[in-house]
């Protein structure tokens, strides 16, 4: 395949993130996604560019992968978690396909799901392909961008990562996922049943600590709710003084009684200040932030198509952001 054709791409879930990456797409030169797979029978048949909101592209979801349609990758846009995503990255890898997914569980998921790594690791080597899981966050913010800029640094003692954004312009099934609307009480409920939070604190921190040599005695995941102060309208919610407008998720990781990792997410609508910000504390001592912060939505379309040309060129076998080239967005 010449450098200069486009890729084609197999589009794995129409929903909402789904349909940004794929109006995201219907913009670029370098990627067509020429199918769509969803197993929502209410929507197989349906214009891919009229479910997006846009005029009809000749793109019919099905409810599997269309023999003899060209795939060269799949984008893997579905759920969040191994165990519900594992079959469906088996299944793709069997149909020989290189595999870029926006779970959040894949970026680095050797500590949590060991047994899932291994299976994944072995099937895709066996067929030859690569796959990936990245996003903004885990995949670039808190994690790879942070263990980049160290490159710079003779030594490094703590690193410290901040990210603050409004949520009122992320999805709402984002808004809806870190509690928006909730009262106190719904939100320490589902928080103690595992159903809320900001998934990839853990892979973050076991990704830094891997590619500084540290070994994590142990991590620790703080969840509390932001409680609105004022009535905020959303476009999916009224959200009135005392209930929770979001959530605040720190993750710290030890290494020999020592905290070396401190990765401060806060997510919620009407956030007064959106920034991304990284602390590196080591030689020289490193504070960069991005005012305004980075829209999670828009990046996250855009690195998980940015990565399709990297993973293509990457060995075969369960990959992270450190074992592929450079991503990179394209010129225009």
């Amino acid at each position: 395949m010449s450098a200069h054709q486009p890729l084609h791409a197999a589009l794995i879930g129409a929903g909402p993130l789904g349909i940004n990456i794929y109006r995201h797409a219907l913009k670029r030169p370098d990627i067509i996604i020429s199918q769509v797979v969803d197993i929502d029978p209410s929507l197989k048949g349906k214009d891919m560019g009229e479910h997006a909101g846009l005029d009809a592209t000749g793109v019919y979801i099905s409810d599997s992968l269309e023999q003899g349609k060209r795939a060269d990758i799949a984008i893997l846009a579905t759920v969040s978690d191994l165990p519900r995503i594992g079959p469906q990255l088996l299944a793709l890898i069997d149909a020989g396909l290189s595999v870029v997914s926006t779970c959040e569980e894949l970026f680095y998921p050797w500590n949590s799901s060991d047994e899932w790594s291994k299976t994944i690791d072995l099937a895709a080597k066996n067929k030859g392909v690569a796959v990936l899981g990245t996003g903004v966050n885990p995949g670039f913010l808190m994690d790879s961008l942070p263990a980049m800029l160290t490159g710079i640094c003779s030594q490094v003692e703590k690193i410290e990562v901040r990210r603050y954004q409004d949520a009122q312009f992320r999805r709402i099934p984002f808004q809806k996922k870190i509690g928006a609307g909730l009262t106190y009480d719904e939100f320490e409920r589902r928080k103690n049943e595992g159903t809320l939070k900001h998934v990839g604190l853990s892979e973050s921190m076991h990704f830094l600590a891997q590619q500084l040599g540290w070994t994590l005695e142990k991590t620790e995941d703080r969840i509390e709710p932001v409680i609105a102060d004022r009535t905020i309208q959303s476009e999916a919610m009224t959200i009135v003084s005392g209930q929770v407008a979001g959530v605040r998720q720190t993750g710290i990781g030890w290494v020999n009684g020592e905290e070396k990792i401190k990765l401060s997410f806060q997510a919620s609508v009407g956030e007064a200040d959106s920034y991304d910000e990284i602390e590196i504390f080591g030689t020289p001592h490193i504070r960069s932030r991005i005012m305004k912060g980075v829209h999670g939505d828009i990046a996250t379309s855009a690195i998980i198509l940015n990565a399709c040309k990297s993973i293509l060129k990457a060995a075969p076998g369960l990959r992270t952001m450190a074992d592929i080239p450079m991503i990179t967005s394209v010129g225009v």
